[in-house]
């Protein structure tokens, strides 16, 4: 009878939720084809010496060394790094002590959330010519600034090539702040008001329930808005081009730009496509260490 209770109950296992696994057929296929397979023919492509159009003639390492050899492509790794620790950093500092502030009850919370998270509703492009605008120091806030008498301010950014990244960074924190204050507010809402209560009758400051207590209930939370901020971290490209265009020079490149000029406008693909797979073996080297910690090996097995 056990014998026919397990043999039986495999068909039924595997008929389970049958409806919703063939409606997923689609959405696999697509993940399949489109982006592992175009992830696939990229790195096939990177190894070729491809022009104007893709070409099945093989150079082995050539575009990479050409690549590594580019000052372009170095000064564009070397912006991202500097553009994305930056921006994780005080992106989840700002968004949490924001979101800390808003959880206190305060009045027009509502008017204030919303006024913190219309930046977010803007494209890049709009973000990036406002803050050319207002950067500008001609008629921006240098402008404003010395009609007020001091006359010797300089808040030029974006036409020092030393400091035009923090420019760019600059617009990139007013646009996403709001949104990582929505999360992390949405985050310490979870938090039961016992936990407040208990740290308030034992005479535990305020922000030391925050640092130890808090932020560590709050993993997940952390998890995903590190995750939404590293996703724009590394295609990063409108705004630059909204911006600067990449000047003053090659100052404020980054790899998305370098892989866009010379897939469609150098009409290199060759090279593209190899600052393309760098980009991905870059995302990959970071990604699958955490995947690992976090799903696989990290966790103790029951």
């Amino acid at each position: 009878m056990a014998g026919y209770t397990q043999g039986s109950g495999r068909p039924n296992q595997w008929l389970r939720n049958l409806n919703a696994k063939i409606a997923s057929v689609p959405m696999i296929l697509t993940a399949v084809v489109i982006f592992l397979g175009g992830t696939i023919w990229t790195v096939v492509y990177s190894f070729t010496n491809s022009k104007l159009l893709p070409r099945l003639s093989f150079v082995g390492l050539d575009q990479y060394e050409r690549l590594w050899a580019a000052p372009r492509w170095l000064v564009s790794v070397q912006n991202l790094a500097i553009y994305g620790i930056f921006s994780l950093i005080f992106s989840l500092v700002i968004g949490f002590v924001l979101a800390a502030l808003m959880d206190q009850k305060i009045r027009f919370e509502n008017t204030f959330r919303t006024i913190m998270l219309y930046p977010f509703a803007l494209s890049f492009i709009v973000t990036g010519l406002v803050w050319q605008w207002l950067l500008n120091p001609e008629f921006g806030i240098q402008s404003v600034v010395r009609s007020l008498g001091w006359e010797s301010f300089t808040f030029d950014p974006l036409y020092n090539a030393n400091i035009v990244i923090y420019g760019i960074l600059i617009a990139a924190l007013w646009q996403s702040t709001g949104l990582v204050m929505c999360l992390m507010l949405a985050g310490l809402r979870g938090i039961d008001e016992d936990i407040w209560k208990a740290a308030r009758v034992d005479g535990i400051p305020m922000w030391k329930t925050y640092i130890f207590v808090v932020i560590p209930m709050m993993r997940g939370v952390f998890i995903t808005t590190l995750v939404i901020i590293a996703s724009g971290i590394v295609k990063v490209y409108d705004l630059v081009v909204a911006q600067t265009s990449g000047g003053p020079g090659i100052a404020s490149e980054v790899p998305a730009k370098y892989v866009y000029d010379y897939m469609f406008q150098a009409q290199n693909l060759g090279q593209g496509f190899a600052a393309s797979t760098m980009m991905l073996i870059t995302v990959a080297i970071i990604i699958v260490p955490w995947a690992y910690l976090e799903f696989g090996g990290g966790r103790k097995r029951v």
